[in-house]
Formats: C-alpha cells, structure tokens, sequence
C-alpha cells in the first residue's frame, strides 16, 4: 500500500444498516491515497462481513476493538494508527459526496500546515436524499481568526463531524476527544484544535450528514438533564479563552442550550420545554437574537430535519 495522503478514521458499532453506502460512497471517490480505518466494536460480525466486501477497492484495515465502547474512544484509537498527516472522521451512516476527495486533497496542498480545515456538509435523510445545507457562519474562504471562530462556535456546535480535515499531530498536542463527552466530544475537540494553529474555512459540502432517529444523538438525548450538561461543559471549560464578548456569548449560548434540549425532549414527546426556551431567545434582544441565528445555524439544522420527518424519511 502507498503511503496515505489522507486517512478516514471510521468508529463503528452494529453499523450494519448503514455502512454498506458510507463504505460505496468512498469507494466512488477511486484515490488509492485515502487509507480508511474501520474501528469496530460490534456484538456480531455483520458490519465487519459487509466492510470486508469493499477491501478489493478501497484501502482498507479493519480492527475489532470490542473494547473501546464509544465513538470518541475508538475515534481517538484511529488516529493514532494513522499513517497520514492529515485526518478526518466518518461515522458509520454518513457519507462522503462526490468530489470530496479532490477538494481535500486541494485544500491540503494550499494549506498543509492548517490545523484545521472546515466546511459545510449536506444533511441527508434516512434514504439518502438531502434535505439541506448545514453551513458554518462564515461567508468566504480562508483563514478564520481564532477569536473569530471560538466565539461563534461556542454558541453551538455549528461543524458536522464528517466535514473537517485535521493534522494528525495538532490533534494529538491538544488530546483528541474528550471520551466521557459521549454527545459533545467533538464539539470540545474543534475548539482545542483551534489552538494548535491556522484554521481554513471552505465553501462548498463535500460529506453528508446523515439525520435519522436511530441515531446515537437522538436516543442518548433522551435524558434531558445529561444532554444539557454535555453542552453546559464545553461552554464552562472554554469561554475563558475570550478576550471581549465573555457575557454576551455566554447568554446566546445558554439559550442554544435552551433550544437544544427543548427541542430533543419534544422529540421525545415533551413539550414542556419549548416556550422557556423561546422565551430565553427573546430575552436576548434584536443583538442577542441575530447573533443566536447566525452562530446556531438553527434554521441550517431544524428545517432539513423536518423535511426528513414529513418525508417519512427519519
């Protein structure tokens, strides 16, 4: 095998329904460059047999890791045994869109010493049909100032996992995922990799995040206090890293917080805290409110979602 110029850390557990696509959505890209690393923790073989019939086009190494129970846990491992300088991840029901290796591959070549490359990432439903754009709240490409990025960011987590491309070694220096972060982990992570160096901002989605309700995020919200916490903790441990602003990040992002757990005890059939929530919106003012729409990229991530519900797709 050559030596990767890419590799794609891949945490997978009883991935069977959907790692058949996320696997041919590689394969379709054809770079023999791309190493891919599927970090298994299934109960069965059935995700490692379907995985298995992509080894004949794709670089391939399949490791069973029965050990490591969470996604941040068996996505720390990967990177580890890496073998290129740059990374990204792919959960086992994302995707990658087609062309994405080409544009990764460019954005390397521009900027090899980045820390951190983002860019936005298409949200498909359950059959694979996209539903909309989940962007980041920048408007060109290129370097994003560090203050810049963390202050929005910690309004909420506006990064879809499958879409970042990272140095291996940043992401070492900075300790990888936190692993008892089991919702905000990566979250955490995209903040401590800011500190490591230069961040790169791209136009354009080139992965898929896929919105289903089977999804660890939907069914692990369904206790609504540890769901606010995991939020509660990043912002804690990172809000003073800003020079200016402290107290009105703080209050956008409390109320994203707000939004965020009301929004997922609904989806568990409670509604109860949906108008605090929206009071907590208002009570920011015309200031608070634009900075709250434009950093929590509410409308980029509730609206594809309730397309997929309608479209029986979820």
């Amino acid at each position: 095998m050559t030596e990767p110029w890419l590799s794609v850390v891949m945490p997978v557990h009883a991935g069977e329904r959907w790692i058949g696509a996320t696997l041919a959505s590689l394969a379709s890209q054809a770079d023999a460059g791309v190493e891919i690393l599927v970090i298994d923790s299934s109960p069965t073989g059935a995700t490692r047999a379907i995985a298995e019939d992509y080894a004949d086009r794709l670089s391939l190494k399949i490791v069973t890791r029965t050990d490591l129970p969470g996604w941040p846990a068996k996505t720390n491992y990967g990177v580890e045994i890496a073998r290129a300088a740059h990374v990204c991840w792919l959960h086992q029901d994302d995707l990658w869109l087609p062309g994405r290796a080409a544009a990764v591959r460019g954005w390397i070549a521009e900027a090899p010493d980045a820390a951190l490359h983002l860019s936005a990432s298409a949200i498909v439903d359950g059959a694979g049909r996209v539903q909309g754009i989940w962007r980041c709240p920048f408007t060109a490409d290129g370097v994003i100032a560090p203050e810049r990025l963390i202050e929005r960011l910690l309004v909420q987590n506006f990064i879809a996992a499958p879409a970042p491309v990272y140095r291996k070694d940043a992401w070492l220096a900075c300790g990888g995922l936190d692993a008892p972060l089991w919702y905000t982990a990566d979250w955490d992570v995209w903040l401590k990799l800011a500190e490591q160096g230069e961040v790169r901002h791209h136009l354009g989605a080139t992965t898929g995040f896929r919105v289903h309700g089977t999804s660890q995020t939907v069914l692990g919200s369904r206790d609504a206090r540890d769901f606010a916490e995991q939020m509660q903790i990043v912002l804690d441990r990172h809000i003073p890293r800003l020079s200016r602003r402290n107290r009105a990040v703080r209050r956008a992002s409390q109320a994203s917080i707000a939004v965020n757990s009301a929004l997922a005890a609904a989806v568990a059939g409670s509604f109860s805290g949906v108008l605090p929530a929206i009071l907590k919106v208002l009570a920011l003012g015309p200031a608070g409110i634009h900075r709250y729409v434009r950093d929590s990229r509410i409308v980029d991530r509730a609206l594809p979602r309730l397309r997929a519900k309608l479209a029986g797709a979820f």
